[in-house]
């Protein structure tokens, strides 16, 4: 087992006082975290670079749907960091060119591409091996020790007699595990994540609203525990052990971050795309706090929703973003220069802390963008 990163470079200042400000901001009440895949990292799944590779080479792809990704693959030759879910958006797209013409009872529905024809049901058996796939890579055994003490800790005092204002804690969560919602109930937390029953469930959008609830999980690019069920367009959870009816044959539920035509349409991914906007707009004179963790943000719709609620929210929502860019780039760049917005986004990067003017550099790795590293922190150590 590795050692802990150092984390000795926060018990002065000036990254002391910025850790100070981070758990200032996250004693407030109106806390969201929007967590990607590298929160993840620490509990032995793969990130998005690794998940492709494992994905491109498991068994749950046959050879022809090899075939047609190699294809998809030469379609981003020089493109920067392509990944699965870029391939598997491609494929998805396609099918829904394929399906607009089928539903307009068109004499030519195949898709052409790279030279070659594909029908609509080549497709669909693609996009369904590669998320069979994905689910493979990721239903694993993992250490989730690190994701309960964030969760404890995010949901108890900080320090002793330092207690968050208690209301709900917003979980946005881009990725396709379990990890949030398993250490939520490992900790006996009353949590809804839009489906109701236990090992067996179904999709229901008022759980969202129950009252008394500690948390509320959004998986805003669904979840390898659920299944389309015939006749049901909105997605269940399958227990393994239902023979006829399990999940071996059912297809997975979930949505690529760059998908853009027929999955965004439908329900939940709708519902949950509106859930996820409102919870970004704070009510009234209300403050909010939005942490990304773990988010490379890349997505771009992801990006423009907190562009507009940063923008709208009379600077009453704050960005908290931690990054493992030495310096701010794309996206929190843009925000960090920004007059509009730039003082209320907090930059926790590898070299520095970033504020409005205030500009804190460091010669040394700062570390504290680790899922890890800033569970520790949150948790009082240094």
């Amino acid at each position: 087992m590795s050692q802990p990163d150092d984390l000795s470079l926060f018990r002065s200042e000036p990254f002391l006082g910025a850790v100070n400000k981070f758990e200032e901001l996250v004693t407030q009440s109106g806390r969201i975290f929007l967590i990607g895949a590298g929160c993840s990292k620490c509990a032995g799944l793969p990130l998005t670079g690794e998940l492709t590779a494992e994905v491109l080479k498991n068994v749950e792809l046959k050879e022809e749907s090899k075939i047609i990704l190699k294809k998809i693959q030469s379609l981003f030759d020089g493109a920067t960091s392509a990944n699965i879910e870029d391939y598997l958006s491609e494929i998805i797209d396609l099918i829904a060119i394929a399906e607009r013409r089928r539903d307009r009872s068109a004499k030519k529905t195949a898709v052409e591409f790279h030279g070659e024809t594909f029908e609509l049901n080549q497709l669909s058996e693609v996009a369904d091996q590669v998320k069979r796939a994905i689910v493979a890579v990721i239903e694993k055994d993992v250490s989730i020790d690190t994701h309960r003490r964030f969760i404890k800790t995010v949901h108890q005092p900080l320090r002793p007699n330092k207690y968050a204002q208690n209301q709900g804690v917003d979980y946005l969560v881009l990725n396709y595990d379990t990890l949030f919602e398993d250490a939520l109930a490992l900790e006996k937390l009353s949590f809804a994540d839009g489906l109701e029953g236990g090992m067996t469930g179904w999709w229901n959008l008022a759980a969202f609203s129950k009252s008394g609830l500690e948390a509320r999980v959004y998986k805003l690019h669904g979840s390898i525990t659920w299944y389309e069920v015939e006749g049901d367009p909105l997605p269940r959870r399958l227990s393994k052990n239902l023979g006829a009816f399990a999940t071996k044959d059912k297809h997975v539920v979930i949505w690529p971050a760059s998908v853009k035509y027929r999955e965004t349409q439908k329900d939940p991914y709708a519902q949950l795309a509106g859930l996820a906007r409102s919870v970004l707009r704070p009510v009234g004179d209300s403050q909010k706090v939005l942490v990304a963790c773990g988010y490379s943000f890349n997505d771009l719709h992801i990006n423009a929703e907190i562009d507009r609620a940063l923008k709208e929210s009379k600077g009453n929502l704050t960005v908290v973003a931690f990054s493992s860019e030495s310096q701010p780039v794309g996206q929190l760049k843009a925000w960090h220069e920004s007059d509009a917005v730039k003082n209320q986004v907090l930059i926790f990067s590898n070299r520095g802390f970033f504020h409005g003017d205030v500009i804190h550099v460091s010669k040394e790795d700062l570390l504290w963008w680790k899922f890890e590293n800033l569970t520790r922190l949150l948790g009082g150590e240094r």
